[in-house]
């Protein structure tokens, strides 16, 4: 039961930061950000909504092989994200902070032969992640982002709950990336931000998770200045092994891709993105699909 055990927190990969559960992953789960992901707003205030719906039937071993059980996870997470881009310049950059405050419904279930069955649900806030340095550079044909990020373990953590809202540990995370205009109508576009992230030790087990590397991308064209239309996806690897009791060497990875629009709406100062991502070639986690229903409100 131990080792089923083991292999159930392995595969628990979930929406917007805190979503993922007690035991293992990164805290920054890949897939919140899609076209445009390097480009930060210009200054003002904004409020971001993420409306996030994860599901899956299956979760694959360290070869990447389908592990034979009758598995099922599903999460919802609503996110808040509060945007502040400043006119402060530095380095040629617009200053931004952000802060993003994550709310999570997990139920999963795990019936294998032989080894009994196992089932947990849970709801709560999960842990906070604070941007208090961002910095956003615009240019006529690229956009840029580079800053650093911390998660806080606001987020309930029970040990022997893999539904838990919370991971257990903080975690301060890295990131840097680009968007590039391939004309200069700005039409056609290509992005990719990458991110790092660095765990403490986790309350209870005392073990550690290595550190996470990731990038999200994204490529669309953009009709009539308003509706951006393409495809999004994510590549993540655990990129150092687990420390600590009952720690293995077994790594994380995985990648996904799907199609997305999104919809500005000047007069009503919002706008709207729908994307839908499919995994695949995953290793030690689950493998299923991420849909993301995100709604951005400028003050």
């Amino acid at each position: 039961m131990p080792r089923l055990l083991t292999i159930v927190f392995s595969c628990l990969v979930l929406l917007f930061s805190a979503t993922d559960f007690a035991a293992a992953g990164a805290h920054y789960t890949s897939g919140g950000e899609g076209l445009k992901v390097a480009t930060l707003p210009p200054p003002g205030k904004y409020w971001r909504l993420y409306n996030s719906y994860y599901t899956a039937h299956e979760s694959r071993d360290n070869n990447g092989d389908k592990i034979a059980s009758d598995f099922d996870l599903e999460v919802v997470a609503i996110t808040n994200r509060f945007i502040w881009s400043s006119d402060i310049n530095i380095l040629g950059a617009n200053l931004v902070m952000d802060v993003v405050v994550p709310t999570v419904y997990t139920d999963i279930n795990l019936r294998n032969a032989g080894l009994g069955s196992f089932s947990d649900n849970n709801w709560g806030l999960g842990d906070i992640c604070i941007e208090p340095f961002l910095l956003a550079w615009h240019g006529n044909r690229y956009d840029a982002a580079a800053g650093v990020g911390l998660f806080i373990p606001t987020g309930d953590y029970n040990e022997n709950r893999p539904a838990s809202p919370g991971k257990g540990f903080w975690t301060v995370m890295l990131t840097g990336g680009g968007t590039l205009y391939f004309d200069e109508a700005r039409t056609w576009h290509g992005s990719i931000l990458a991110r790092y992230e660095i765990h403490t030790q986790q309350e209870g087990t005392r073990q550690t998770h290595g550190d996470d590397f990731s990038f999200e991308w994204g490529l669309g064209r953009t009709f009539n200045g308003l509706i951006d239309v393409g495809l999004s996806g994510y590549c993540y690897w655990q990129v150092t092994d687990d420390s600590g009791p009952r720690s293995d060497d077994y790594r994380e990875r995985g990648y996904a891709v799907g199609p997305e629009i999104s919809v500005a709406f000047p007069e009503w100062n919002m706008s709207v993105a729908l994307r839908s991502q499919w995994e695949f070639g995953s290793r030690n986690r689950a493998q299923g699909n991420l849909t993301n229903l995100v709604l951005t409100y400028s003050f």
